[in-house]
């Protein structure tokens, strides 16, 4: 059912430090930016958000694949990794040894060092910062994804939830993926943020949107709890990813609010919906089809 990632919305205390971090630093340009209005609200049921402040930024390689940070007051004191929801979004990058040393003194701060996620030549490496935003970012060199640019466009999702069975269920029979079976894996930026040893395992599996897409299923352990929102408001932190569907009426999903068709990037008139995950993840379903005219 699931067909791309298209946006990963982040709510942030302040788009400045956001954007200028990500202009600077990680080559991303700023396409879009402005208040959020009735229309996408209602989509999202999220009235309070309205006047919201939003920028919309892009990988320089031209990748339509965005995030979007909005100004969302209740994201303060939120601590990534810590509650149940999307934790982190993972970017391609060329070299992460190169882009360590380049983040040095920046907005961005280092929480896990560049490293092989298991021993193999062809194996990922990668590296894990903390934005502007508090946002975690994962930043990976994967011999097996096609990408241009240094820092590139977002190709996995990282979602963590107190039950494997049920993300399974979910993203395998709900929407379709085809999702590995669960293996025992050391996180040390889990372990950190919740005060665990730092060689506590976590059950992690994949489920595979397409050969350019994945989301990355955790399971916490009892540490972890749902994710607290303010009335009306988007979830603090990672807050909602966009995916793109082919037919919001072929999904057998329950929605926050009737779908709408919203103009502007990258909506472009389609239609739109939000339902909400077995982990309380927010997920937003953009049709891909082009509306009728």
């Amino acid at each position: 059912m699931l067909k791309s990632i298209i946006i990963v919305t982040i709510s942030v205390l302040n788009l400045g430090n956001v954007q200028n971090a990500y202009e600077e630093h990680l080559d991303y340009q700023t396409v879009e930016r402005g208040v959020l209005g009735e229309d996408l609200t209602a989509v999202w049921d999220t009235p309070a958000m309205i006047g919201s402040n939003y920028l919309l930024m892009q990988p320089a390689s031209g990748e339509e694949v965005y995030l979007r940070f909005v100004e969302n007051s209740s994201t303060e004191g939120h601590e990534a990794m810590t509650t149940h929801g999307w934790n982190a979004t993972e970017l391609l990058v060329k070299d992460p040894d190169a882009l360590a040393e380049k983040l040095a003194g920046s907005a961005f701060r280092m929480i896990g060092a560049p490293k092989d996620l298991w021993p193999a030549p062809d194996a990922p490496r990668a590296m894990q910062v903390k934005g502007a935003g508090d946002e975690v970012v994962y930043l990976t060199r994967n011999l097996n994804f096609e990408y241009s640019g240094f820092v590139d466009r977002v190709f996995i999702m990282v979602v963590g939830g107190p039950s494997m069975d049920a993300f399974s269920d979910y993203y395998g029979n709900k929407m379709g993926l085809a999702v590995g079976d669960p293996t025992p894996f050391q996180i040390t930026v889990i372990s950190n943020a919740q005060g665990l040893p730092i060689d506590t395992t976590y059950p992690l599996a994949v489920a595979r949107i397409s050969d350019r897409f994945l989301i990355e299923l955790d399971e916490y352990p009892a540490t972890a709890g749902p994710r607290t929102s303010a009335d009306g408001s988007l979830p603090p932190g990672t807050a909602m990813v966009s995916f793109g569907v082919e037919d919001l009426n072929a999904l057998d999903v329950e929605l926050r609010a009737a779908p709408g068709m919203i103009s502007g990037l990258p909506y472009q008139g389609r239609r739109s919906a939000v339902t909400v995950g077995p982990a309380g993840e927010w997920i937003e379903l953009i049709e891909t089809a082009q509306p009728d005219n």
